[in-house]
C-alpha cells in the first residue's frame, strides 16, 4: 500500500528546487519561516525596511551625540585647532623612528656604559631639562684634542679619572670652568688648570731633578773638561736650562728643564721661590742667631735676610742648621753664615720651592711628576 505523498512545503524545509529554506535569522523569534508561498523565507521588502529602520536609529543616536558636543565648540576637521598638523584620527605622537629598538639596545648595556652614554648625550645633544648655567663659555680650539686626553698625556691622571675631575668642575681652560668631556684644547697654547694649579700639557717639555755631586760644575759645558750637569742629563737633543747654580763644593738639588719661562721665574728673586739648604757649621749655635739672620745681615754686595732658619742638631764641635731663602746670589749661604761667625764646612741644597730631593742619591736624576710641575708653576706665579 502506497503511503500518502507529503507536501514538501508542509515540512517547512525544502522548496521545489530541493533547497533548505532560510529561517529568517534577523527576524524575531516566532516569525521565522513566516511568509506565504516562499517556504519560510522573509520577504525582501520587509528585510530592507527593517535594515533601513536600524540605520535610521543609529543615525539618530549619533546625531544626538553630535548635538551635545556641538554646544560651545566647533568640530575639528583635518587637524584644525592642532596647529594645522592634520593628524589622522587615532594617531599618536611618536618619537624618532627606531626609538623603541634604540631603547631596547640601551637596556642591554652595562650600567657604566649607560652612564657614559648619558654623559655623551649631555655633551653633544643637551636635553630640554639641561640648565643653561651648566654650559660653559669656553670656545673649542679647532683641530684641538679632547681635554681629558690632554690631561692624560700630561700625566695628571688616566682618561677616566680626568673625566671625573672635569665632571666635578675641578678643571679650567683659559680661565673658564669646563665640564664637557668633548672640549677641544691646544696642548701648546691652552692654559689648563686642575684645582687652580697649572698643568704642563705642551708636548716635548722636560723636567728633571738632579742630585748634583761635589766636584761637578753647574754648567752644561766646561772649557776645562770638568764634569758638568750635561753628563747627568741623559741623552736628549733638547736644550736644558738649570735652575740656579751650586758651587763646585756644594751638592744637592738642581732642576733641569727646557721650559725657559719656568726656569727664569724660579731663579729670579722677584718671584721669591724659596730654596732650602742644610749646612754643617761649628757648634754650638747660639740661640739669638736665628733672629739676627731674619733681621738681615749686611754683605759686600748688599744686605740679605733669610726666610727661615732653624737648628737641626746643636752639638759640639759640629752643628747642623737649615737655611731657607729666596736669594740667588753667588755663594750666598756660605758668605752669610761666615759673616755671623759660623763658616760652612759642608753644604747641600735639599729643596727648590715645593720639590725636594727625597731619596734621590748623588749623581742620579729623576723625572718630575705632573703634580710637582704644577706645584712649581704655582710657586713661580704661573
Amino acid at each position: 500500500m502506497n503511503a500518502p505523498r507529503e507536501n514538501p512545503k508542509s515540512r517547512g524545509g525544502r522548496d521545489s528546487n530541493d533547497q533548505r529554506g532560510e529561517r529568517g535569522r534577523s527576524a524575531p523569534r516566532g516569525e521565522r519561516g513566516a511568509g506565504s508561498g516562499s517556504g519560510g523565507r522573509p520577504k525582501r521588502d520587509d528585510a530592507k525596511e527593517r535594515g533601513a529602520n536600524r540605520r535610521d536609529e543609529r543615525a539618530g543616536g549619533k546625531g544626538a551625540r553630535d548635538s551635545k558636543n556641538d554646544r560651545g565648540s566647533t568640530p575639528r576637521r583635518g587637524g584644525e585647532g592642532d596647529g594645522g598638523k592634520g593628524k589622522s584620527p587615532g594617531s599618536r605622537d611618536r618619537g624618532p623612528q627606531g626609538g623603541g629598538a634604540g631603547r631596547k639596545a640601551e637596556s642591554r648595556l652595562s650600567a657604566a656604559a649607560r652612564e657614559r652614554l648619558e654623559a655623551l648625550r649631555a655633551d653633544y645633544e643637551p636635553g630640554d631639562g639641561e640648565r643653561p648655567e651648566d654650559r660653559d663659555r669656553y670656545q673649542d680650539v679647532p683641530g684641538g684634542i679632547r681635554l681629558q686626553k690632554a690631561l692624560a698625556q700630561a700625566g695628571v691622571a688616566s682618561r677616566r679619572a680626568s673625566e671625573e675631575m672635569i665632571a666635578a668642575g675641578r678643571v679650567t681652560v683659559d680661565g673658564h670652568q669646563v665640564r664637557r668631556f668633548g672640549a677641544r684644547v691646544d696642548p701648546d697654547t691652552s692654559q689648563i688648570r686642575v684645582d687652580g694649579m697649572r698643568v704642563a700639557t705642551a708636548p716635548g717639555l722636560l723636567y728633571y731633578a738632579l742630585n748634583k755631586p761635589r766636584g761637578v760644575v753647574s754648567t752644561m759645558w766646561d772649557p776645562e773638561g770638568r764634569p758638568t750637569l750635561a753628563d747627568y742629563a741623559g741623552e736628549t737633543e733638547e736644550r736644558l736650562f738649570h735652575v740656579g747654580r751650586l758651587d763646585t763644593d756644594t751638592e744637592g738639588l738642581i732642576l733641569l728643564t727646557n721650559d725657559g719661562e719656568l726656569a727664569n721665574r724660579l731663579t729670579h728673586p722677584r718671584y721669591k721661590v724659596v730654596k732650602t739648604y742644610l749646612a754643617k757649621v761649628p757648634g754650638p749655635v747660639p740661640r739669638g742667631l736665628a733672629s739676627r739672620l731674619r733681621k738681615g745681615v749686611e754683605l759686600e754686595d748688599g744686605p740679605v735676610q733669610v726666610d727661615s732658619f732653624r737648628v737641626v742638631q746643636n752639638q759640639e764641635p759640629k752643628a747642623l742648621v737649615e737655611v731657607k731663602l729666596h736669594e740667588g746670589r753667588k755663594r750666598i749661604v756660605r758668605r752669610l753664615l761666615e759673616a755671623v761667625g759660623h763658616p760652612v764646612t759642608e753644604l747641600a741644597r735639599t729643596e727648590v720651592g715645593p720639590v725636594g730631593l727625597n731619596s734621590l742619591k748623588p749623581g742620579t736624576t729623576r723625572v718630575l711628576t705632573a703634580h710637582e710641575v704644577s706645584e712649581l708653576y704655582t710657586a713661580a706665579g704661573m
